[in-house]
Parts: C-alpha cells; structure tokens; sequence
C-alpha cells in the first residue's frame, strides 16, 4: 500500500483555469484572489494546464490548454516561471497546497518534444505523428517506449517540484504506462515528500475500446499502485443518471459499495458534482435543492472533494476551453455554503 497521509482522505480541491480566472487571466489575478479561495476551507489549488498551448491545428481561437508546447515552461499570456514561484509561496503563507496539470499522454502538434524527438510519438502508416483518440484532433500522442522520454518527463516533474509545486493532477492518466507513474513517484519524492498523486482515471467504456485496440488503458485499481487519489469515472454514469432520475439512487448507492470493495485498500476518490469536462450541477439538477444536496452528499462523501471555479456563483454554464469564456462571479452566492461543506 501506498503511504498516503489520512489527511487526503480529507482534502478540498479547487480546480481554476487561468485564463478565465480574474479580469486578465494571469496569475497575478490568481493571487489576488488566493486569500478568498483559501477562506472556503480550500487545501488545494489545482491549476489546468499553465504550459504555453499550440498553434498548429488548434482549436478555437487561442487553442485548448492541454495542448500542450513546452511541459518546462509557462504560457506567457498568464506570466512567468519566477511568477508562478513566487505565487506558490504565496499560497503556502496562506497554508495552501498547488497541484499543476500533468499532461503526459499527448502533446501539441508543435510541441518542443515532436520537433527534437519526433522518435517519441504514435504514427500512422505514413509514419505522421497523430493521436489515438480521433476528436482529440488538437494533438498527437507520445509512446513511452524510450527510456530517454521517461528521464526528461520524470526530470521536468522534478523541476516543477522544485519550484514549489506541491501535487499533480495527471490527464488521462490511465494511458501512461504504471511503470512510468511508479518510478516517477519515487524519484519526485527524493526532491520532495508527500506530494500528492491525482489521477484522471477514466470511464470502464474507455478502457475495453483502448485494449481492443491493443492500447494501454489501465484500471483504477492498477492506478493505485502509483496514486493517492483517482477520479470515480467507474461510476460516474450510474451518478448521472441518479442526478436525472431520483429512483435511481439506490443503484447509486449500490455502486459505491461495490466500489469500495473491488479496489485495494488504500484507495480514495476525488467525488465532485462538476469539472471542466462535465455540466455544471447547477445545470444537470432539476433544481437549486437537488443542485444543493447533491453537492452536500460529494462532499461529505468517501475522499477528496473537489470545487470547480465558478461553483460558488452557482455558473450553470460551463467554460469554454478554447476561448476566453470569463467566470461571472456575481457575488459568490454558493461561497457560505461550500465554506460550510469544506
């Protein structure tokens, strides 16, 4: 079993994307607002992606930020290197943790890594780089069968970890080799202990269709060899279904206590009612007391909660990730509540 802190177990996680965050969409407005975040009983700060986006083949206007460049850099648009450092002490004065998004899977089509390594990648019959998620068309997927790849990511996981990153939320984890996720776990502790681990396992549809294909696709219980927390996609569609139709809430119920049976021990969910990828619960509940309870029941639900930025101004929309689609904070009507549930 992993030594992963109880404390976890506990943790309140606020997930924010920096352009739509704060009237500029840099980091300084981030910071700004760093204290406020942390009055809600936040521990952890989880920023998407802060790595400078590509231009080839990207989507809407300013492309979508897990398309990513450089892994070792931060896109210019929100700030420097030295600022996210000096934000990350900020917000450990303010006793809080940061989590960075963790992109391993793919990269842009432009990225430093295809053009000094194009050896590094998944190629079509004409030997093209492209990905292996066909609508994902923004970017192409790396193959980590060069122990070179796994130096340089586990090196740059380091950097960050130097520079004060506290965590890492890890995109489509479940497609990055475990050996990966287990080695670069040791070697980022010997920089710095008790980093916490957070996969985005991914739904049971997703991983049969990859292993058809003769793809990696792990399963949450293999995940947690190497995390401390993973999503609860494995069920999330029997919750969606729950949300829309109250008789099937005891299905629900059912599950999660199948889920908590069929993993190993140590293992803990991140439960939320929303994220960048899914409606916002203030949209999918019939109404604002469903919206509220269901809300009430992740957080006090088994592990980790999470808050998406723009949860406490009940958003019923949800951002666009390719545009700037600026949060309307109106107030912050929610922010008593989830201070509450915190």
């Amino acid at each position: 079993a992993l030594d992963t802190p109880l404390s976890t177990r506990n943790l309140v996680i606020y997930e924010l994307y920096v352009r739509n965050h704060g009237r500029n969409g840099t980091l300084a407005d981030v910071s700004a607002d760093l204290p406020r975040i942390r009055e809600m009983g936040v521990d952890v700060v989880w920023f998407m992606p802060i790595h400078p986006i590509g231009e080839l083949n990207k989507k809407g206007e300013l492309g979508c930020p897990y398309s990513v460049q450089d892994y070792r850099d931060v896109n210019p648009d929100y700030g420097t290197r030295e600022q996210f450092k000096l934000l990350c002490q900020y917000a450990h004065a303010l006793g809080l943790k940061v989590m960075i998004d963790v992109v391993y899977n793919h990269t842009a089509h432009d990225s430093v890594l295809v053009r000094e390594h194009p050896e590094w990648f998944h190629r079509d019959e004409n030997g093209r780089p492209v990905t292996t998620v066909p609508e994902w068309s923004d970017v192409i997927d790396l193959v980590y069968d060069d122990p070179a790849l796994w130096d340089y990511q586990i090196e740059t996981l380091k950097q960050w970890a130097e520079l004060g990153v506290d965590g890492f939320r890890c995109d489509v984890a479940s497609v990055v080799p475990l050996g990966f996720w287990e080695r670069a776990r040791r070697e980022v502790a010997a920089v710095k202990p008790d980093v916490i681990w957070l996969a985005e396992s991914v739904h049971t549809g997703f991983v049969i269709d990859r292993r058809r294909r003769g793809l990696i696709a792990h399963s949450d219980g293999e995940l947690h060899a190497a995390f401390d927390l993973s999503y609860d996609y494995d069920i999330w569609p029997v919750w969606e279904t729950a949300v829309a139709n109250p008789e099937a809430i005891p299905a629900y119920l059912a599950m999660l206590t199948w889920q908590s049976g069929i993993y190993p021990a140590h293992t803990l969910k991140m439960r939320c009612v929303e994220n960048h990828d899914n409606p916002r619960i203030m949209a999918r509940a019939g109404s604002r007391a469903q919206a509220l309870a269901w809300t009430a029941f992740q957080a006090f639900n088994e592990g980790a909660f999470l808050i998406y930025a723009g949860q406490e101004s009940e958003a019923t929309r949800t951002p666009d990730l390719f545009d700037i689609d600026k949060i309307r904070w109106q107030g912050y009507p929610l922010q008593g509540y989830l201070t509450k549930l915190a």
